[in-house]
Formats: structure tokens, C-alpha cells, sequence
């Protein structure tokens, strides 16, 4: 299993890149876990130019490459991001199925 994108997802990461005038071809979605959130751990996204080590997964979805850090992928394998647009909700959604437990917004679990 992997990490992967929605095409929505991956559309709006790719937009976020023009914006940004990132090269598409040296830049990586790196994500992650990290401490905090109302549940224990929060989610990470950032785009870098800097590519995956050896401590690291990669993968590739819609053509967007993915990097994660091993102790993360631990927590991540397996979901999907996806984008939401919506009038009371906009930024992107992990679709974890790892958690045992989730804080009522969503962004942070356990």
C-alpha cells in the first residue's frame, strides 16, 4: 500500500506549484505526521525541492511525487488525500484508515 492522491487532490497541489512558480519536475509533497492536534498527532503537507533520503518512502500519484518519512508512513500507509472545496470547508482531507481514534474536525488523530 501507498499514499495516495484524489484527482482533485492532485489538481490543486498542481495549481498551488504554478502559483508558486515550483518546478513540477524537481518539486515533492512531502508528507507527514506530527505531535499535537486535539487527538495526539496532526497531519503535514509541504512542496520541497528536496528529494526523498534514505530514512524515506516515495511514491508517485497523478504524477505528483510523494515523499514520507518512515516513522509517518507508519501512520499513513494506505490513505488517501483528497480536496475539498465546499462552502464550509476548504483544504485538503486524509482519509486515514489507521487511526483508532479522530478529533471531531478532523485534522488530528490517535
Amino acid at each position: 500500500m501507498s499514499i495516495v492522491l484524489s484527482e482533485k487532490a492532485a489538481r490543486e497541489i498542481k495549481a498551488v506549484m504554478a502559483d508558486q512558480g515550483l518546478p513540477a519536475d524537481k518539486t515533492y509533497l512531502r508528507v507527514g505526521v506530527k505531535g499535537g492536534g486535539c487527538s495526539g498527532l496532526g497531519y503535514v503537507l509541504d512542496l520541497t525541492e528536496e528529494p526523498a533520503g534514505e530514512e524515506d518512502e516515495q511514491m508517485t500519484s497523478h504524477g505528483i511525487p510523494i515523499v514520507c518519512d518512515m516513522r509517518s508512513f507508519l501512520y499513513l500507509e494506505g490513505t488517501e488525500i483528497d480536496f475539498s472545496d465546499g462552502m464550509m470547508q476548504r483544504g485538503f482531507i486524509f482519509k486515514n484508515p489507521n487511526p483508532t481514534s479522530t478529533c471531531g474536525c478532523g485534522s488530528s488523530h490517535s
